[in-house]
Parts: structure tokens; C-alpha cells; sequence
């Protein structure tokens, strides 16, 4: 299958090369927003967000124990605790839609009850730390944050209507343990890892703090022009963290991790960064979809407005990470700010293939009920974000 995926790319490729009219003005400047994006990205966005951002969800990865997560999910497990870790789940666990599968069909076939599964199954994507991370330094931190926190509570009204939707089918079936492998000594305290994940995540915050306005002369200002003396204390703070408390396997483990994640998504990211160029441009530089087009389906704040963006992130797949250049994109082309908040939120979570995939781990049904009130939150979300916004 990886070996037919390349011989597309391939063809595509060849095909784009052949066919383009580079000849038409349009088609150039579409190219040339393509690549200046991409310089953007490089410039702005890689280096002081996403590489630090790399190497958290690398640590989460190889030092958050799976198994403490997953244990919550059975069937004698607390509720309140159930639905608790799964609507953050997503933090630890899985990191795009793809991910989040087998998890959910290990624990929805062991017995874990129809609304932990499918929060943890929204969680799963939806909560995905780089994503976040990225929405708020790309697209603004009130989006990002409304984001983070609609993924959230849509985790938990989600498993909870599932919940009482199918309660009779969870009473009729077999009640299980679901098998978690042993949590690891690993020889720290859970503060020691804690306060190593915060340094990190502060790194992350000051290499990244943004130029505040010309006309804010408080805190906002102190901040940047000492972001860099922050950021470099914290780095030997981190250093002395990683030499005391960290074994040598361990950290070439966070590293590899680190690596695997940068390999996955980077590639992903660029080539949405260039299509999304291509098709939409910068914010104030049209491409090749005129902006009428986009002001048209998405723009403003209505009913239609935004369930159509739900609607289209549910069915479209996104790769991890791609739908902020793409958004970043219909925003400058006149995207209104609920419809952009409604795709965010269904988006990640959905996909054809995706629904495909659930549908023969739950049955048609409850597929169908779990996309629709995932669809309707979402636009629901995007009408309430873009009134208060507006």
C-alpha cells in the first residue's frame, strides 16, 4: 500500500507538470502564494512553535503511561472519572484521527460503556496538543482557546448523549475488563514530571510570545522584550532537569519519539501549507478561488454559514495539522470566525474514511447519531464563537 501511495504521488506529480498552465497569470501567482506560505511557515512558525511543540508531544508519548489512562475506561470504572480522562485523552494518546481507531475499538469490543468510548473517540483527535498550539499562534489565541475548550465539552455532551441514546444496548451487552499493560517504574515523582512537562511547555509560550501592539505599553510589552533572556534560562533549567532526573535510554527514547512525530507531520504540513496557498493565497492575496467564492458558502455568521463548514469538516480528512494553513487561508479569503471555529471542531474529529472505520466497530447507527451530534454541536459552537466575536 506504501509503495502504491508513492507511485500516485508520482503520477500526480508528473501529471501537474505536464498539464499546469503556468502560462496564465493567475496560475503563477497562485504558485508564488503557494511557496511565499511556505517561507511564512518557515519563518514565523516552525522553529519557535512547532519544533518546541514537537518535543512535547514527543515527552507525552514516552513518559505519560498509556495505561494509566486507559484503565479508567472499564466497565467498573467511576463515571465521573470515565468521562473526565476521556474528554482529555487526546493530550496523551493520539495524535490525528487515525490513531485514535484502534485505541477506541480496543476499548469499545473490552467493555468500556458506549460514552466513555466515544468521547475518548472524539477526545482522541480532537484534543491534539500541536494542533492547538498551532491554531492559537496562527489563527489567533481566542480561536485557539475556544477550540481547546469546545473540544473539551464536546467530548463529554457527546459520550454523554450517546450515553442515553443507546443506554439500553450498553445495559444488553457484556461487561468486560479491558487489558492494560503494567504502569512503568520510571523513578520519579509525579511532581518531578510535572515540573519537567511545565518547563517545557513554558519554553514553548515565550519562544513564541507575539509582538504586541504599537500601542500596548504594559506587561505585554516587559514580556517580548525579555522573552528570549526568559526562554534561555529556561532551557538551562530544563538541561539540569533532563541530567539529574532522566536516564540515558530515556532520553534517546523522548528524542526518537520527537523524530517520529517531526517525520510524520512535517511533510503533511508543507504540502497543505502549499495547496492551501495555491488554492487560497495569504490573508490579502487572492489565488487561484476568487474570494467571492468563500465570502459566498462561509462567510458572516448564519445558520447555513456555519453548518456547512461543519458539515464540510466532517467529510473531508484532514492530516494532522493541515486544516490551519487551510484555514488560515478561507479567513483571509472572508471566512466568517463561527464557521471557521465550526469546521475546527468537527473537522479533526471526522472524516469519510474515518466514519467508515467506526461504523463497522459500532454499527451504522450509532455512527450515524455520533456524527450528527457532532455536526450539530459544532455548528451550534461556530454560531455562539461568532456572535460574541463579531
Amino acid at each position: 500500500m506504501r509503495e502504491l501511495s508513492k507511485m500516485l504521488l508520482f503520477i500526480l506529480v508528473y501529471l501537474a507538470c505536464y498539464f499546469v498552465p503556468w502560462e496564465s497569470a493567475v496560475i503563477r501567482r497562485s504558485g508564488l502564494e503557494a511557496f511565499m506560505m511556505l517561507q511564512e511557515y518557515a519563518r514565523e512558525h516552525v522553529l519557535t512553535c512547532l519544533i518546541p511543540a514537537f518535543f512535547i508531544a514527543g515527552a507525552i508519548s514516552v513518559f505519560v503511561s498509556q495505561a494509566s489512562v486507559l484503565k479508567y475506561f472499564g466497565a467498573t470504572a467511576n463515571k465521573f472519572l470515565s468521562y473526565s480522562v476521556a474528554s482529555v485523552s487526546g493530550t496523551v494518546l493520539a495524535v490525528c484521527s487515525c490513531t485514535v481507531l484502534p485505541l477506541f475499538a480496543g476499548i469499545f469490543t473490552r467493555g468500556a460503556g458506549i460514552g466513555p468510548a466515544t468521547a475518548f473517540l472524539y477526545s482522541g483527535p480532537a484534543i491534539n496538543v500541536l494542533a492547538i498550539v498551532l491554531t492559537a499562534r496562527i489563527l489567533g489565541w481566542e480561536l485557539g482557546l475556544a477550540r481547546a475548550i469546545g473540544a473539551v465539552v464536546f467530548a463529554v455532551v457527546t459520550g454523554l448523549l450517546m450515553a442515553l441514546v443507546f443506554r439500553h444496548d450498553d445495559l444488553n451487552r457484556t461487561a468486560g475488563q479491558i487489558y492494560v499493560p503494567d504502569e512503568d517504574d520510571r523513578g520519579r515523582s509525579l511532581l518531578q514530571d510535572g515540573l519537567y512537562m511545565l518547563t517545557m511547555v513554558l519554553v514553548l509560550v515565550f519562544a513564541a510570545f507575539a509582538r504586541p501592539s504599537a500601542d500596548d505599553h504594559g506587561i505585554w510589552s516587559v514580556l517580548f522584550g525579555a522573552k528570549w533572556y526568559i526562554t534561555a534560562m529556561l532551557l538551562v533549567l530544563l538541561g539540569v532537569m533532563l541530567k539529574a532526573w532522566f536516564t540515558r535510554d530515556e532520553l534517546t527514547n523522548w528524542v526518537g519519539s520527537t523524530w517520529v512525530f517531526m517525520k510524520q507531520i512535517l511533510p503533511l504540513l508543507a504540502g497543505g501549507v502549499l495547496v492551501a496557498g495555491f488554492l487560497l493565497g495569504r490573508p490579502g492575496h487572492e489565488a487561484l478561488i476568487p474570494e467571492r467564492y468563500i465570502q459566498t458558502l462561509v462567510g458572516g455568521n448564519s445558520l447555513w454559514a456555519n453548518l456547512f463548514a461543519a458539515v464540510s469538516g466532517a467529510v473531508m480528512y484532514f492530516a494532522t495539522l493541515t486544516e490551519v494553513p487551510i484555514l488560515q487561508g478561507l479567513i483571509g479569503a472572508g471566512m466568517g470566525k463561527g464557521p471557521a471555529l465550526s469546521l475546527l471542531l468537527a473537522g479533526p474529529a471526522l472524516s469519510l474514511p474515518n466514519m467508515l472505520v467506526i461504523a463497522g466497530i459500532m454499527g451504522a447507527k450509532k455512527t450515524a447519531v455520533f456524527v450528527v451530534i457532532i455536526v450539530a454541536l459544532s455548528t451550534l459552537a461556530g454560531m455562539v464563537y461568532g456572535t460574541l466575536m463579531g
